[in-house]
């Protein structure tokens, strides 16, 4: 068995040296950079399919309502966690190029644009909550309608309190520190889940429970955040004072990267939260099909998200070398990982459908459509969402933030928003129609990606 494991280890080593090592850093930092984050992200998908089995035990309304909201929660989050990404480019081109001063000015201007701009969306969102629910899913049922509008409100008061969170988690993700990006992330989602467990299965609390725990959690989120970055981290080195000093010459930068992916963000989620408006046009169990679809599908891409976002420390940290060779091969690299840890997913969870399922004490009528589903993107997933959502990471990390938006918008909207009317409602394919058109916008959007990484045009841009 000794014998055995010699033999293995230096071939462990010889791969993980060819693919995984460069100039700019080797496997041991790259894999010290992916990990945290991997845990991270698993933690946080499963107390989301945890949190979407809790509301389920107040009835297929709620669980309608807190899908269609997160849609829209969705769509307006993602905007200044974008302005947020600007920051973690930036962040993470200056960290590479060795100036530790700029990384310290950009990352805290990075978090006082997202908590201005956070706390206007939330205020306007606020103010207007029920036109915009009328627009959106007037159709819907009135129950659904009335915890809609409850969770809405709930969610637009910790907007901001989740904008400086992403911030300051971001800007620490550009310098490659993720682990205390762990840290914060575990002390926020374990706090939401066990007030979840207490509030909505035990309290009976429903939709307001949810609410409830939310805030509280991304509260003390933000609390433990600052105090790290204000009193233990070295290299932020954030200062009140120098966060209510605005300085344009850096926003202009974190702008040139945010601005662009916080338009594709808009209108990319706006295309997926059209898509659930014509959903609620085929009744209330497709949408709910669809909401434990959407939770049970995340569990399979836990590991290529964290690449994807992992690939934005790395790249960019190459591009502030100077050193491309180094961005292609780890480019490369991460997409073939992703493909084999969505082809371990497939392995290990399908067969536990049946008590994944379970979780959400779903109608017995509409488990094989959320089977048929996860069996599409099982498809799906290793061969087109890699290079689909990796690579464009990897493109914007380099400055290449405008063609990977445009790209991701016209894919969205003649594919995943036309195809899936045409497929789910025109045609009468129903939910099958609309996840199968998310599917073929991965193949497109795969295409185009690859073709733009084999120019040299998205490594062209120079920022710092």
């Amino acid at each position: 068995m000794n014998k055995l494991a010699v033999k293995i280890k230096p071939r462990t080593v010889f791969l993980l040296d060819k693919y995984f090592t460069g100039e700019s850093m080797d496997y041991k930092k790259l894999f010290a950079i992916i990990t945290p984050i991997f845990v991270d992200q698993a933690f946080l998908i499963i107390m989301s399919l945890l949190n979407t089995a809790m509301i389920s035990s107040a009835g297929v309304d709620a669980v309608s309502a807190v899908s269609m909201v997160d849609s829209l929660n969705i769509f307006l989050v993602n905007v200044f966690i974008a302005v947020a990404t600007g920051g973690t480019v930036m962040v993470a081109q200056y960290k590479g190029s060795g100036n530790p001063e700029m990384v310290s000015k950009t990352a805290t201007q990075a978090i006082s644009a997202v908590t201005i701009f956070s706390v206007v969306l939330a205020a306007l969102v606020i103010t207007f909550h029920t036109p915009t629910l009328n627009l959106l899913f007037g159709k819907a049922e009135e129950n659904v309608f009335q915890y809609a509008r409850i969770y809405l409100i709930g969610s637009c008061l910790s907007y901001p309190l989740i904008a400086i969170f992403q911030a300051v988690t971001g800007a620490l993700r550009g310098v490659g520190e993720t682990k205390p990006c762990l840290n914060l992330s575990l002390l926020m989602n374990v706090t939401n889940t066990i007030l979840n467990i207490l509030l909505i299965p035990i309290f009976k609390m429903g939709v307001e429970g949810l609410v409830i725990s939310t805030i509280i959690a991304r509260l003390l989120g933000v609390v433990a955040a600052l105090i790290y970055i204000v009193r233990y981290n070295e290299s932020i080195r954030f200062k009140l004072k120098n966060a209510l000093h605005i300085d344009f010459s850096i926003l202009k930068k974190v702008m040139f990267i945010g601005l662009p992916f916080a338009a594709e963000q808009l209108f990319f989620n706006g295309g997926k939260l059209l898509t659930q408006t014509f959903i609620v046009q085929l009744g209330t169990l497709a949408l709910t099909s669809y909401a434990i679809g959407n939770s049970i599908a995340l569990l399979f891409q836990i590991g290529p998200n964290s690449l994807g976002i992992a690939i934005v420390t790395v790249v960019g940290q190459c591009i502030g070398r100077r050193n491309v060779e180094d961005a292609r091969k780890f480019i490369i690299s991460m997409i073939g990982l992703g493909t084999i840890l969505f082809l371990i997913a497939d392995a290990v969870l399908i067969p536990l459908f049946p008590l994944l399922i379970k979780l959400f004490s779903p109608p017995e009528e509409i488990i094989s459509t959320i089977f048929t589903l996860i069996l599409i993107s099982a498809v799906g997933h290793p061969l087109l969402w890699p290079a689909s959502f990796i690579m464009p990471s990897a493109l914007r990390a380099a400055g290449d933030s405008s063609f990977t938006s445009i790209a991701s918008l016209l894919s969205m909207w003649l594919l995943r928003v036309v195809l899936g009317y045409l497929l789910g409602i025109t045609f009468g394919f129903g939910i099958i129609g609309v996840w199968t058109a998310m599917n073929i916008e991965w193949g497109m959007r795969t295409l185009i990606f690859i073709w733009r990484f084999k120019g040299k045009k998205w490594y062209a841009h120079k920022l710092v």
